[in-house]
Order: structure tokens, then sequence, then C-alpha cells
């Protein structure tokens, strides 16, 4: 009997020093018969373990060790927002540029592709119209066109056109065309606005001024109420024009030829 008392009291000041706080195990857990009689040693064993159970789920709970738990977690979030910054940043994408003559850095320009929109006869749209391909318009379109391709339209344009290259087939245009490539207006047309082109063939009915850097071919169907202005001019026989031709494009110096 002396035995099992002097362990019991020994195993209660190992679990008081161990408990934070000081805290005291249940007297009712740590009490001993002192009374004469046998000791039940599976009992008293059994209680040891049941008070050895509630020792160690003290020490491991984040509320007894409250200096662990937050430090922890800082140490973890740093490293987490870090990692996803890093990668953030190499998943991030820039878009391609370029230099322009001056140096300075510019978007990249979408190149022309092999696409052709096309503006059926039944359709209207109002609006700009873009496209990086070549637009057919057979239907009508009130507003602005611009592709990188060519233009070919064949109803009705009411607003400026820009491309590549520009041909009217019997169309109804009121705006200015501007192309970098030819510009071809076929007969039965009718263009009321200025035409800028590298060249041009005419068989339509322009109504303003033709600003050509290369030739300009009037033919014979063609009607022209507006200055031209290129580097040489064709008019064939039946064609009509109401205003001044230059060819101030030309490689001849006009004034040296009259130098006496």
């Amino acid at each position: 009997m002396g035995f099992f008392k002097d362990f019991k009291e020994d195993f209660n000041d190992a679990v008081n020093e161990l408990v934070p706080g000081g805290e005291e195990a249940p007297a009712e857990e740590v009490m001993v018969n002192t009374l004469d009689g046998d000791i039940d040693v599976e009992s008293e064993l059994t209680k040891l373990d049941g008070l050895l159970e509630q020792v160690s789920a003290k020490v491991d709970t984040p509320a007894a060790n409250p200096a662990v738990q937050p430090a922890a977690k800082e140490a973890v979030e740093p490293e987490k927002k870090s990692f996803f910054s890093d990668v953030k940043k190499e998943n991030k994408m820039e878009a391609p540029k370029t230099m322009d003559v001056m140096g300075n850095a510019t978007e990249a320009k979408s190149v022309a592709s092999d696409e052709n929109a096309v503006i059926t006869a039944g359709m209207k749209i109002s609006g700009n119209v873009e496209s990086v391909g070549s637009i057919e318009v057979q239907g009508e379109i009130v507003g602005d066109v611009t592709c990188n391709g060519k233009l070919v339209v064949a109803g009705k344009v009411n607003g400026n056109s820009s491309s590549a290259e520009f041909f009217a087939d019997a169309a109804k245009i009121e705006g200015e065309v501007v192309t970098t490539g030819t510009a071809k207006v076929g007969v039965g047309s009718v263009i009321i606005g200025n035409i800028t082109a590298t060249s041009a063939v005419i068989a339509g009915a322009v109504k303003g001024d033709i600003d050509v850097n290369g030739p300009v071919v009037v033919d014979t169907s063609a009607v022209v109420m507006g200055n031209i202005k290129s580097r040489s001019v064709q008019i064939n026989n039946g064609a009509v024009i109401e205003g001044f031709c230059s060819q101030s494009y030309s490689d001849v110096d006009v004034n040296s030829v009259f130098a006496i």
C-alpha cells in the first residue's frame, strides 16, 4: 500500500509541474485511498492512464501554447505570399512591341490576313467596319470602312474608306476614298468624294479631286468633276473632265523647259 501511495504522490507532483499555470489535477482523480483494505491495482493504473491523457491533451492544444501557433502562421504566410507573387510575375505576358523611326517603343501592328468578309446584298450596317483582311460590300454600310486588304464595293457606302486596294463595281459611294494601292472605279459607279491612291483607272463618275502619285487612266465612259493631280494622265476619247489636270508628280522640271 505504501508503494502505490508514494508513487501516486510523486506522479501528482510531476503532473502539476507539466500543466501550465500550475493547475492541479482534479482531486478526485489523484486521491489515494488510505483506508485499510486491498488496493485494486488495475483500477489505479487506469486512473493514471486517464490522467496522463488529460495532461497530454492540454499540452498539445493550441490554447495551451498560444505563442507557438501564431509564430508558425506568420512564418508560413510570408512564404506563401512570396510564392504566388513570383508565379504571377513569371506568368505575366507583355504585348510585343516594336521600335518606330524615332526609337520609341510602340505596340506591334496586326498583320493583314487572307480572310474575306462579305456584306451581303440584304444587309445594312450602321457603324464603322474594320477588318485585318479584305471586305466585299454588296449591301449597305453607313459608316467608315477600314481594312488591311482589298475593299470591293458593289453596293452602297456612306462614309470614308481606307484600304490596301480599292475597286468600285457599279457602286454608290459618298465619302473619301484612300488606298495605298490602285483605285479602280468601274462603269456605273458613282463616287462623291476625293480619291487618293498610287495609281487609278476611272471608268465611272467621280465628283471630287483625284490625287495619285502614279499614272491615271480616264476611260471613255468616265465623268470627272474635279482636279486630277498625278505623275501622268491618259484621257481616252469620250471621257468628260471638268477640272484641271496637273502632272506635278512627274520627273520633268517644267520651269526649266521654258528657261531662255
